[in-house]
């Protein structure tokens, strides 16, 4: 057996070992952690459901297996939001169902004990996909029947109501979300109640399945290119590193309370003062900086700090607001003052870093080295043309010719000539 066969098989037993922990810790897990615990397991089982069909492949092709089994990457800052994901997914266990084609390879490979119980399994894992696309075409939108009894509209009792143009299942999606002439009530079709307990039971039990079919993509391969020896479990990657940390996952953070109060109010709306001050920044520098020609990117930058803003202050602004009283106020207080200071003071920086050609002669030259001389701001006549700032005394002397003279410039003003050179010497410039 290769050294990457050997790896990859121990690689693909640990995530097994994991996904089979990672269910029984949403049993054992504490109420509060129950929902990370349930989306690590989903994750873990999408892992070990992929890397198995993965390296089925590679032994059905008779090609060396990849260097890294794919697994999926658990998000580091966004936590929160991959638990959603996951949860709302099924960690992707749908999308790591071996498909018709995957299938049609194994059929296709040469008669085996181990490969038939595969395939077993992967015709199973199809059923369920087919009962998670298909169980909910299976209801209807019906009229409940109130002549008799005003309980029976909730027993399913009634006709089923008429369909959308065009689309006569009833069980269209599209029927089911705009039903027609009154129709109040949701069933499963009549006549089609065995066909959808067999779809519901298919669809929940995808998890038993796809650690089956792990285990017995995990025997094929230790028969055929383990030697039969099973080895010792390898590295672990992806979501079953965090089986049993949930809480060092996604901490328990305090919640946005259901009815904020004056007070909380306060902190909430001047937090969101902080947050638009900080989006004008690319804006109003970009402005002085002459960069208006760039404005898509200027506008996607202030996006992005909004967009940032807006996610820390929903993930840290429950805990600003969890004390009592006035002093919930506090954090507003402070954040309003930094607000106003950002608001007031980005246009003087950026003023300052960002000068026209004027402002850097006034700032270079006029108020310093040339302030006692002929030269001085309020001696002279400056004009800025083609990048080259033309300063003449008013009182007659040689005429400075100085550059860069752009607006929105960093770099300093420098002689552009020698005549312009001997008077900045004469002054000591």
């Amino acid at each position: 057996m290769s050294s990457r066969w050997h790896r990859a098989i121990a690689e693909l037993k640990a995530q097994g070992d994991a996904a089979r922990a990672a269910a029984q810790r949403v049993h054992d897990v504490p109420s509060e952690q129950r929902t990370t615990a349930v989306a690590i397991h989903y994750v873990a089982e999408a892992d070990y459901l992929r890397s198995a069909n993965t390296l089925l492949h590679a032994h059905l092709a008779d090609r060396r297996p990849p260097r890294r089994l794919p697994v999926a990457r658990v998000w580091p800052f966004l936590r929160d939001v991959w638990k959603e994901r996951a949860l709302s997914r099924f960690g992707g266990v749908w999308r790591a169902i071996p498909r018709d084609a995957a299938l049609a390879r194994m059929r296709s490979a040469p008669s085996d004990s181990l490969l038939a119980a595969v395939i077993d399994q992967a015709e199973a894992l199809q059923a369920s996909l087919r009962g998670d696309r298909n169980v909910n075409r299976l209801y209807e939108s019906y009229i409940p029947d109130h002549q008799g009894n005003p309980a029976t509209g909730r027993l399913g009792v009634g006709r089923t109501a008429p369909t959308l143009p065009g689309l006569p299942d009833p069980g269209h999606p599209l029927n089911r979300a705009f039903p027609r002439s009154g129709a109040t009530g949701m069933r499963v079709q009549p006549g089609r109640e065995e066909e959808f307990r067999q779809l519901h039971t298919d669809r929940f039990a995808v998890h038993e399945r796809a650690l089956a079919f792990g285990d017995k993509v995990l025997e094929l391969l230790i028969e055929h290119r383990g030697e039969g020896v099973s080895p010792e479990q390898g590295r672990l990657r992806g979501a079953g590193r965090w089986v049993g940390r949930e809480q060092q996952m996604v901490p328990n953070r305090a919640k946005w309370p259901t009815r904020l109060n004056g007070y909380q109010g306060v902190t909430l709306a001047a937090l969101g003062l902080l947050v638009l001050a900080c989006t004008g920044l690319p804006l109003t520098f970009g402005q002085r900086a002459d960069l208006l020609s760039h404005y898509t990117l200027l506008f996607l930058a202030a996006g992005v700090i909004g967009c940032t803003g807006i996610a820390l202050v929903g993930r840290h602004g429950p805990k600003l607001i969890t004390a009592p009283g006035p002093r919930a106020a506090l954090p507003g207080i402070a954040a309003a003052a930094l607000a106003l200071t950002l608001w007031q003071g980005q246009g003087p920086v950026a003023d300052y870093y960002f000068a026209g050609p004027y402002d850097r002669y006034d700032r270079e030259y006029a108020d310093g080295c040339l302030a006692a001389s002929p030269y001085r701001r309020d001696a002279v006549q400056a004009t800025a043309d083609d990048g080259v700032l033309t300063v003449t005394p008013i009182e007659g002397g040689p005429t400075l010719r100085l550059g860069p003279a752009k607006d929105g410039s960093t770099h300093p003003l420098r002689p552009l000539d020698r005549a312009t050179r001997a008077v900045l010497d004469e002054y000591g410039c």
